[in-house]
């Protein structure tokens, strides 16, 4: 009888575990001690185990032995680490309890004709007087230009590749991308905006990076770049709980700040605007009050590279010294998943006051959102499609909207009215964000940084101080 090849599905690989996982319909892989068939993990399993294995109560996901408990408990990754100096609880969340905010929130589905119609009243009201399509600002940046020439980026990498590009120009064409400043990456991921970002800086010194990301993440493209120069820096906390002014390298620095993001989704932005501006000890930095000689090389017409010229933003040694002041140089956020957004988060309550709405009528125009995109892209995928890895479906699951409740709109609106509805619920909300930026002493713009065929999400936010 022949015996079952050992390949890890039908028979254990030499010298790893024999437990079958029947979720990954194969044998564990770990490796397993001299005279042992299971590896600690399952130890369990095997009949003559003197020791017994508990769930960690820190993280039932995986398991210890009974008896050595306390010893992992002290070293468990999931044990509450230390928080680090810029953790600061709730710092930029806004207030725990807002008066108006709904209890129970109302489906789309379980609302009237008449309901829906009032509330489309309402929103077409609010958005008269802007106008409903951006200024399409579609560029591209040299530092990309081979990338965006290889043959061996697929049709997925090419689309993330053209993004990024456009989102340099634009900020090349904003005087963002120059020395001496630390661009702070919000919801940084793999970390490649940064890298693009210091790509196209690479001739110059004095260019610091901060990612801020809450999660681990795997293939992290920022180690690539440390040197003696330029540094990157991960921050590993919610944007939720982050106080920039107390991060070392700022304080050491002095450095002003350019916030950049790519699809940062829903509350995320206003959880970073809060971060950069949210604070009354947060300064715009502009050139104003620059030498004529520097001023005039910064104000390079739009299109023109950032060459050897530009001067870096002059900065006083220590001003941001003990988390003082923080000094914003300007932001440059790709916008994403609106139905994402949460009121207490949300800088916009003011604006969105000042036009008669409140709490609910956010949060239906939220749900409405979601509008503007599900007609135009495929139903939301649960795996990733053959020949998709998983890499890139991660990725596209920022463009992945809310199930639209679309079945009992059908009698009510079309597609075409659902998705103009869509559209005015997007632009109202980020019209929000301007206003916030507005207050705060900014000159702020939504343009489209992209055509809707590379990404449906394809508005980008951006604020330059108002003395620049």
């Amino acid at each position: 009888m022949e015996l079952p090849t050992a390949d890890g599905v039908s028979a254990p690989l030499p010298g790893r575990c024999a437990f079958y996982v029947e979720k990954k319909k194969r044998y564990c892989k770990m490796i397993v001690g001299s005279g042992k068939a299971y590896c600690g993990e399952h130890a369990n399993a095997e009949k003559d185990c003197e020791k017994k294995r508990i769930p960690c109560p820190l993280d039932p996901k995986h398991t210890v032995f009974e008896d050595l408990l306390a010893k992992h408990l002290k070293k468990c990754n999931s044990r509450e680490k230390p928080k680090p100096l810029f953790y600061v609880q709730d710092i930029n969340a806004g207030p725990a309890i807002v008066e108006d905010t709904p209890k129970d929130e109302v489906p789309l589905s379980d609302r009237s004709k008449a309901e829906l119609n009032l509330l489309i009243k309402k929103l077409k009201t609010a958005v008269k007087g802007f106008k409903c399509k951006h200024e399409e600002n579609i560029q591209s940046h040299p530092a990309l230009h081979e990338a965006l020439n290889d043959p061996r980026n697929g049709d997925s990498a090419f689309k993330h590749l053209k993004q990024q590009a456009s989102l340099l120009g634009n900020m090349e064409d904003l005087h963002l991308l120059g020395p001496n400043r630390c661009f702070v990456e919000f919801g940084a991921g793999k970390g490649k905006l940064s890298h693009w970002i210091h790509v196209a800086l690479k001739a110059y010194d004095d260019i610091h990076f901060l990612l801020v990301e809450r999660s681990s993440a795997r293939f992290k493209v920022d180690g690539k770049h440390q040197n003696s120069d330029t540094k990157f820096e991960r921050l590993q906390v919610d944007i939720q709980h982050l106080d920039l002014r107390k991060v070392p390298l700022l304080q050491e620095k002095g450095l002003p700040v350019v916030g950049v993001g790519k699809h940062l989704c829903g509350a995320a932005t206003d959880l970073a605007l809060q971060c950069l501006l949210g604070s009354s000890e947060t300064a715009p930095h502009g050139i104003k009050d620059q030498p004529p000689s520097k001023r005039s090389k910064l104000q390079q017409q739009p299109g023109e590279s950032t060459g050897p010229e530009l001067q870096p933003i002059p900065r006083v040694a220590g001003e941001t010294a003990a988390g003082q002041e923080l000094r914003v140089g300007g932001v440059a956020i790709a916008l994403c998943c609106h139905h994402r957004c949460d009121w207490r988060h949300y800088v916009g309550k003011e604006f969105f006051k000042e036009k008669g709405l409140g709490a609910s009528e956010f949060a239906a125009f939220l749900r409405m959102s979601s509008w503007a995109t599900c007609g135009s892209r495929q139903a939301t995928q649960t795996s990733p499609p053959q020949g998709q890895t998983d890499q890139t479906f991660e990725e596209e699951e920022h463009e992945a909207t809310e199930e639209a409740e679309l079945d009992s709109l059908e009698g009510v609106l079309n597609a075409e009215d659902r998705e103009h509805i869509g559209r005015l619920c997007k632009l109202l909300i980020d019209q929000g964000r301007v206003h916030f930026l507005q207050q705060k002493g900014f000159d702020s713009r939504l343009l489209y940084y992209t055509s809707s065929d590379v990404s449906l999400e394809n508005v980008l936010l951006t604020a330059l101080p108002a003395s620049r």
